[in-house]
């Protein structure tokens, strides 16, 4: 049997595209976020910022 720990994830924001390192990650409630903005659910309507992504409240 093989072990595989997991190191990258989707974003927990419905709306994003990105994929997060979890050690570098914005941990909220047990998920990992991309950035602030996701991870506060967008209250300012602010994207994350990332290139490509365009995840908003």
């Amino acid at each position: 049997m093989t072990t595989t720990t997991v190191t990258q994830m989707k974003c927990a924001c419905p709306s994003c595209l990105c994929i997060v390192d979890i050690s570098n990650a914005i941990e909220k409630g047990g998920q990992y976020y991309c950035s602030t903005a996701c991870a506060e659910g967008h209250k300012d309507g602010n994207g994350c910022g990332h290139q490509g992504c365009n995840c908003h409240a």
